[in-house]
């Protein structure tokens, strides 16, 4: 099949479409750009790079953006999925939900009104199993926003790695914390996959911290060949 994929830059929606791309071919990305960060639907933190994603990837993107309020941006997400499909004859949409049955639902419902499959890859996996198959499958995830009870802003920047991985572990077992970040914890980008065919290096960032949370402001990147 022929397969958007709806793609926040995020290693969830990384991991999908690799593990789509494994039986299908990937048409497009399709990313939405809400101007509220407290969005219900989409992921906000450097959601404007996946056009630079989308490069390194060799993999057409269509970016679309929406005020992000509450149920109306189904509507934006409709119509970006309504297009993708007449533009790229797309068979189906992949997302990269594991838990959010809100999220899930609404883009499911999204894809029976457009007669689209909606695949999800990684849908009810444990926590600690996608984060490990993460670091396992050649993802490089930089940490790029933080809310979460004993995630302070060291974590900012840095590359998810065995390590860290454990580290939100047993964060997860002391206190509370989702350790693939699905409750909202942590936000990601990815700058090298096995997919990419360039990977992508940050040449220049900051951090912006409230106190308890946080997040990166990426303020240059550059693609870089990949060395075999």
């Amino acid at each position: 099949m022929n397969l958007g994929v709806l793609f926040s830059g995020g290693k969830d929606s990384v991991r999908a479409m690799m593990i789509a791309a494994e039986k299908h071919k990937i048409a497009c990305l399709i990313t939405i750009i809400p101007e509220n960060p407290a969005s219900y639907m989409f992921h906000k933190p450097a959601c404007e790079l996946t056009v630079i994603q989308s490069k390194a990837l060799n993999i057409p993107i269509i970016v679309r953006k929406s005020k992000g309020e509450k149920e109306s941006e189904l509507a934006d997400l409709k119509k970006v999925i309504s297009d993708a499909k007449k533009k790229y004859k797309i068979e189906g949409i992949v997302t990269g939900a594991v838990a959010s049955v809100y999220q899930s639902s609404r883009i499911k419902r999204i894809c029976d009104e457009l007669d689209l499959k909606c695949i999800n890859p990684l849908w009810n996996v444990s926590q600690r199993e996608h984060i490990f198959d993460v670091v396992k499958s050649g993802i490089k995830a930089v940490i790029v926003g933080v809310a979460g009870e004993g995630l302070d802003e060291t974590f900012l920047g840095r590359i998810i790695d065995k390590e860290l991985a454990y580290e939100l572990t047993e964060l997860e077992k002391k206190k509370g914390v989702h350790s693939a970040g699905e409750g909202g914890e942590y936000e990601t980008f990815v700058i090298d996959c096995p997919m990419f065919q360039k990977r992508i290096e940050i040449s220049e960032y900051s951090k912006v911290w409230d106190g308890s949370s946080g997040f990166v402001i990426i303020k240059g990147v550059n693609l870089v060949k990949k060395f075999s």
